[in-house]
C-alpha cells in the first residue's frame, strides 16, 4: 500500500443490497484505494424495498469513534474522506471535527460530501440532519455531489435548466461540483453535471426506467478514485459516467433490484459505454462579458 493512499468512507450500511458503504467501498477498492470504512446506521435493506429495522450509531459512541480516528497513528495514510448518507443531525458535525483534524494535517486532503438526502419526492431524511449536511459539511467540502433535488434544496432555488443548475453550483460553494440527474440534451438520456473554475461537462448517457438504488453513491465512489490517481476531469468523468451505466444496464438487463457489482466489477476498471461528452457555457465566463 502507498503512503497516504487511503479514502475513509461513512455511510450507511446495509446487510443485502449494494448501496452507501457497499457500493463506495466495494467500487474503491476494486480500483486500487484502501477504505476506513465507518458506517452511520445499518439498515437489513435499503428502505425502497420495504419498512425494516434501523440501527443507528448513537451520537456519544459516532463521536468517540471519530476522536479515535482524529488521533489514530495511521492518520497519515488517509487521502480523501467521502460522506453520504447520515443517521442523525448530529453525525455531520462529529464528521466536521475529523475533516478540519485532516486538513490541519494535509491542506491537500481532498473531501467529498455527497449530500444525501432527497430526491423528486422530497426529503428522505429529517430537516434538522439536511441542515447539518448544509451547515457544517458543505461549506469543506472540496468537491460535492447532489442530485438536481438536493442541489435545489441546499441553494433553495428552482433548476429547470443547466444554466439554473450551473448558477447554483457556482453560489453554493464547494470548488467542484458534480450534479446528477442534470437536464439532459439528448432525447431520453440523463446527464451528469460537472462544475469547476475552468470546466462545464455535461455526460450523458440513455435514461433507464426504475433504476436500482445506489448509483448515486458508486458515482461519487468511482469518481473520487479516478480522480485521486491523477486522471484529469474531463477523462474522469466520462470513465465514471461509463462505469455506472454499464453496470446500470447490466443489471436491468438481468432484471436484478440492486446493482451487480461483484459480477460487474470489469465495468469499474474498463468501462466500454459510450458516453456522450459536451462542453457547456460556463457561468463564471458568461458573467466577466
Amino acid at each position: 500500500m502507498s503512503e497516504s493512499s487511503a479514502v475513509i468512507v461513512i455511510s450507511s450500511h446495509v446487510v443485502r443490497g449494494t448501496v452507501g458503504n457497499r457500493a463506495a467501498v466495494f467500487a474503491l477498492e476494486s480500483l486500487g484505494l484502501p477504505v476506513w470504512a465507518l458506517p452511520t446506521i445499518l439498515l437489513p435493506w435499503h428502505p425502497g424495498h420495504g419498512p425494516s429495522t434501523r440501527v443507528t450509531m448513537p451520537d456519544e459512541q459516532f463521536g468517540a469513534v471519530i476522536d479515535d480516528l482524529i488521533r489514530a497513528p495511521w492518520l497519515g495514510e488517509v487521502k480523501a474522506v467521502l460522506t453520504g448518507y447520515f443517521g442523525s443531525a448530529t453525525q455531520p458535525r462529529h464528521v466536521a471535527r475529523l475533516v478540519n483534524a485532516l486538513k490541519e494535517r494535509n491542506p491537500e486532503i481532498v473531501y467529498l460530501c455527497d449530500p444525501v438526502m432527497g430526491d423528486k419526492g422530497g426529503l428522505y431524511v429529517p430537516q434538522a440532519t439536511a441542515e447539518a449536511i448544509r451547515d457544517e459539511l458543505i461549506p469543506l467540502a472540496s468537491l460535492a455531489t447532489p442530485n438536481r433535488y438536493e442541489l435545489g434544496w441546499l441553494s433553495g432555488a428552482d433548476l429547470d435548466t443547466n444554466a439554473a443548475v450551473m448558477d447554483a453550483a457556482v453560489a453554493l460553494g464547494p470548488p467542484k461540483m458534480l450534479v446528477t440527474s442534470a437536464v439532459p440534451m439528448m432525447a431520453g438520456g440523463t446527464g451528469n453535471l460537472y462544475l469547476t473554475g475552468n470546466h462545464a461537462l455535461l455526460a450523458e448517457h440513455r435514461l433507464i426506467d426504475n433504476p436500482p438504488n445506489g448509483l448515486g453513491d458508486l458515482l461519487s465512489a468511482v469518481f473520487l478514485a479516478r480522480l485521486l490517481s491523477g486522471m484529469d476531469e474531463e477523462k474522469a468523468l466520462q470513465l465514471a459516467t461509463a462505469s455506472v451505466y454499464e453496470i446500470l444496464a447490466r443489471t436491468a438487463k438481468r432484471g436484478g433490484d440492486e446493482l451487480t457489482l461483484e459480477t460487474d466489477a470489469a465495468s469499474l476498471s474498463t468501462p466500454m459505454a459510450m458516453v456522450q461528452l459536451r462542453h457547456l457555457m460556463h457561468p463564471s465566463r458568461t458573467r466577466r462579458r
